[in-house]
């Protein structure tokens, strides 16, 4: 398709030619802004807090023992295989440690670096799309919204899903200019999904073949499949993405009862997954209206102006396809970007992060959005619909606010000593979705959250107050930055307040003690699964063996005929508890039923979570 015509809508007005635009005209400024606020934002206190368990040290382990066993195809945790999951992340984390040693930093710095380059992605996009100041609104956008930032918080891979398909739709956009576009746009269209499906599985492929599909069905313009020189594309795509997957076939072949890594990887955690049949069947999932709701809560604050974002979307799509300009077919394609994900996971299993790579769509969608209204003249529709937008956001920061200052009323300081655990309501129902454990907050646990409570009570009363009397002025732009900075300080506070929780979801402190008193031949034995407790198994990097029934993370593994001993039953813990061996166990009671009528020494405590041992410490 060639260049179209560009609209009287998308041509600039006079607020293009103010100070800030012509900055922004500037693409190294834009850049240098964007990182500026990557780098407070995300890089700032990157040590902190302690890495957690479950998921957190489960994926940082799998990348240790990658540099550990120099194996970099066959993924482990706690010495037995983990073949639910994609290695790309893996790599990148292992390639970490091999330059910087293992450590907190390490760890989260290779998913920064994937945030940033989205950010830096997001924007390119955008400004190819819309403009110099549609293209920095967007990364703006992105750089501070809420959703990215609370799911970089421990290790999963779904932002890097979103670097990646930001790519894909950006190299598509390309190809539309052309009516033959050329074999770089085209192999590189290839090689970024086969990155995405390296990264996370199928949907790597899924995601962007749906939005892309829909979008020439609906345009009537299937032929430019055949543009995209599909032979050679699919050899670049599987001459990246094929070689893993056959070597880890090769690694762990099927044997005897267990059918190998083929029928697992595939089909229990793809199909079966999605049909909610996954062996074992040990996760929950969010509620179907509120997934929905959550893709427009992750984008927070912005989330106030996407109905007129949604507006932007073109609606007669065959009868204008060769008059549609650059920004309509973009608002069209991020548009059915978000919507074949949240689609997609309407019919399956989905936890709340399953979104995170929709929001640079929904990002670009706004962003594009804000730069109009900035360019429209002061009466215009645009600009009504951003004065609307700010007082409704300035309601929600006056109740957030005011819901803020009640606690902090009603909340005390607790006092020197006082365990947050024991603060806490515990709702074990909950923990299998990623926040189930922030349900146990009480009124009371809030007076631990004091300082980060008000800061972001503040900050979210002046922002949004400091936003709406800009808008009111006429000054879009500087109330987009009265927002960011807002997000500065908001992050700010979620920062500190996640550091002061850790100690409930990490075991970091009980495995130092650990660390401190193990011996060659001493066992470590946690209640329930290892996962449960992986960080004991990541910081101390001792086996865990789990006093449970074979499940979790570590089930599939275990079948293997190498794999070493990782579940124990009430009987043979009985033994090892008794026998000449020290063990330490650890619980998040202190008073487990596991071992009530047993002798016991308490190596440490810390929050709901002791470790004991079954000998003295000064005995062997």
């Amino acid at each position: 398709m060639n260049s179209a015509v560009t609209s009287v809508a998308d041509q600039p007005t006079t607020e293009t030619i103010s100070l800030p635009n012509r900055l922004l005209a500037d693409w190294r400024v834009s850049v240098l802004v964007l990182i500026a606020l990557w780098f407070v934002i995300y890089m700032v206190g990157l040590s902190t807090p302690a890495l957690l368990d479950d998921a957190d040290t489960v994926h940082a382990e799998a990348a240790r023992e990658m540099l550990l066993r120099h194996n970099w195809v066959t993924l482990y945790v706690n010495g037995v295989r983990y073949l639910e999951k994609a290695p790309l992340m893996y790599w990148s984390v292992a390639a970490s440690y091999k330059l910087f040693g293992v450590n907190e930093w390490s760890t989260r710095f290779p998913l920064m670096l994937g945030v940033l380059g989205m950010i830096l992605a997001t924007y390119g996009l955008g400004r190819r799309a819309f403009g110099a100041v549609g293209g920095f609104d967007s990364g703006l956008v992105l750089a501070t919204a809420l959703g990215p930032y609370l799911f970089t918080r421990f290790l999963i891979p779904d932002v890097l899903v979103g670097l990646w398909l930001t790519l894909t739709f950006w190299l598509f956009l390309e190809s539309l200019e052309h009516s033959r576009p050329s074999k770089w746009i085209c192999w590189g269209l290839a090689a970024v999904c086969a990155l995405s499906v390296l990264t996370k599985g199928l949907i790597g492929l899924v995601f962007p073949a749906g939005a892309i599909g829909l979008y020439l069905l609906l345009t009537g313009n299937l032929k430019h499949l055949l543009r995209l020189r599909l032979f050679s594309s699919a050899v670049v795509f599987l001459a990246i993405a094929a070689p893993w997957h056959i070597l880890a076939e090769i690694e762990n072949p099927a044997q005897g009862q267990v059918r190998g890594f083929l029928w697992f990887y595939f089909v229990n955690e793809h199909i079966l997954r999605f049909l909610n049949r996954r062996v074992p069947r040990d996760y929950d999932t969010v509620p179907l209206v509120l997934f929905w709701v959550l893709l427009v809560l992750w984008l927070v604050p912005w989330s106030v102006f996407v109905p007129q974002s949604l507006q932007e979307v073109p609606r007669r799509w065959r009868e204008f396809r060769l008059q549609m300009t650059r920004r309509q077919r973009a608002y069209l394609l991020f548009f059915l970007w978000n919507l074949v994900i949240v689609g997609f996971f309407s019919f399956s299993t989905r936890q709340e992060y399953y979104t995170i790579p929709a929001i640079p769509g929904m990002a670009l969608l706004v962003g594009g959005w804000l730069a109009r209204e900035r360019e429209s003249a002061g009466d215009s529709r645009e600009r009504r619909g951003g004065r609307i937008s700010s007082a409704a956001l300035l309601v929600i920061g006056v109740v957030i606010a005011a819901a803020g200052f009640v606690l902090l009323w009603l909340s005390k300081a607790p006092a020197p000593g006082t365990d947050l655990s024991d603060l806490l309501r515990r709702n074990p129902q909950e923990y299998a979705l990623s926040f189930g454990h922030f349900l146990d907050l009480t009124p009371q646990a809030m007076g631990a959250f004091r300082l980060p409570l008000f800061g972001f009570s503040l900050a979210f009363l002046l922002g949004t107050l400091a936003n709406f009397a800009l808008r009111r002025r006429g000054r879009a732009g500087a109330g987009n930055a009265a927002l960011a900075l807002m997000m500065v300080v908001v992050l700010a506070c979620v920062h500190s307040a996640f550091t002061t929780f850790s100690p409930i979801l990490s075991s970091k402190d009980l495995a130092l003690a650990i660390q401190e008193r193990y011996q060659p031949g001493d066992r470590i034995v946690v209640t329930g699964l290892y996962e449960n407790a992986s960080s004991l198994n990541f910081y101390t990097g001792l086996p865990l063996r789990s006093l449970h029934e074979p499940g979790g993370n570590m089930w599939y593994g275990s079948r293997f005929p190498d794999a070493p001993r990782v579940f124990e039953t009430q009987a043979s813990f009985m033994v090892l508890w008794n026998s000449p061996q020290r063990v330490f166990f650890w619980a998040e009671h202190e008073d487990p039923r596991e071992l009530r009528g047993l002798p016991r020494y308490v190596v440490a405590h810390c929050e709901d979570k002791t470790v004991f041992t079954n000998r003295p410490m000064q005995q062997r």
